[in-house]
């Protein structure tokens, strides 16, 4: 175990750090300095090049690039000419409000999809199998955008069940507690998770109960219920490990679009907002904030899979 995490983490920085030059010199050709946006669209190439100098724009790249590594070491993920507030200080106000939104959906997700992709595997080709994967289908090939706004019309607009805006509010706890504003946004974000998640699991439901401990337990005469609790559950469950493991970046990063139709202040509307002003520091951090989320879930994923399953074994 302790081999298999040098490994993983020596080749997880050096993935982020392969990431990290990319994302840095693909931004800096598109936005090489906020100098105008600091400035104004009036100032002249001299001052210009003066706040360049005064503020290290005008190093080299590879300069820049390190001066930001190390300052990103130190915990400073840079400075947001645009808010006039430090990216650290806009990442630690809205990640809760994504965590909490992707979280919530998750959870729910994983509560319908375990026992709806069983039931799918257990009444395969029945009629409610065939409805439950015609309905997956069409919310799994649905874009993302389109579902958020066709329930906006039907649910806030012609019948005013929910509100067509998430919580506005500052407070976590408010949050929590605006049911009528958050039902929207996590109730779809629910259907999608929902409709990749149980294909998933009736496909490892299905494989589970064609393995010969199956067999030998109906053999036996075990109730099915319990040959489905004991015996099927737990190891159909193995590739839900590996697509939570996967959600993490999504739980801490925000969901982009979901947010920004639902205009909802986490992480994923700065992200989009930052976009529209050519903020490159928060672009830049949230970026890289991804990528090392990403990297964690994949490892997390991958530790969590030797719990559950003792066959597996870390080479």
């Amino acid at each position: 175990m302790t081999a298999y995490l040098i490994r993983r983490v020596g080749t997880s920085v050096v993935i982020v750090l392969g990431i990290s030059v990319f994302i840095f010199l693909l931004l800096h050709v598109i936005y090489p300095s906020p100098a105008i946006t600091v400035l104004g669209p009036k100032a002249n190439t001299a001052l210009i090049n003066a706040w360049n100098r005064e503020h290290g724009f005008a190093d080299p790249v590879i300069v820049q690039y390190l001066h930001y590594m190390n300052n990103l070491i130190h915990g400073d993920l840079g400075f947001s000419y645009v808010a006039n507030q430090s990216v650290a200080a806009l990442f630690q106000e809205r990640w809760a409000r994504s965590a909490y939104l992707t979280g919530m959906a998750l959870l729910l997700a994983i509560l319908v999809a375990v026992p709806l992709g069983i039931y799918q595997a257990v009444r395969r080709n029945s009629v409610g199998d065939n409805v439950v994967t015609t309905v997956a289908f069409v919310a799994y090939a649905m874009p993302d955008f389109f579902l958020y706004l066709v329930a906006i019309e039907l649910l806030a607009l012609t019948i005013p069940i929910f509100s067509f805006e998430a919580s506005q509010s500052t407070s976590l706890w408010e949050i929590m507690g605006d049911w009528h504003a958050m039902a929207l946004p996590i109730g779809c974000l629910v259907v999608l998770i929902v409709a990749g998640y149980s294909r998933y699991m009736r496909s490892a439901a299905m494989d589970t109960l064609t393995q010969d401990y199956i067999k030998a337990a109906r053999a036996k005469g075990l109730p099915e219920r319990l040959v489905l609790g004991r015996h099927l559950v737990r190891n159909a469950c193995l590739p839900m490990v590996t697509l939570i493991g996967l959600s993490i970046p999504a739980l801490l990063a925000g969901n982009l679009i979901v947010e920004t139709v639902f205009n909802y202040p986490g992480l994923g509307l700065l992200f989009y907002n930052s976009l529209t002003n050519s903020d490159y520091p928060v672009l830049l951090a949230y970026t890289l904030v991804g990528a090392v989320l990403t990297v964690i879930g994949n490892l997390v994923a991958d530790l969590a899979l030797t719990v559950a399953d003792p066959r597996i074994r870390l080479t």
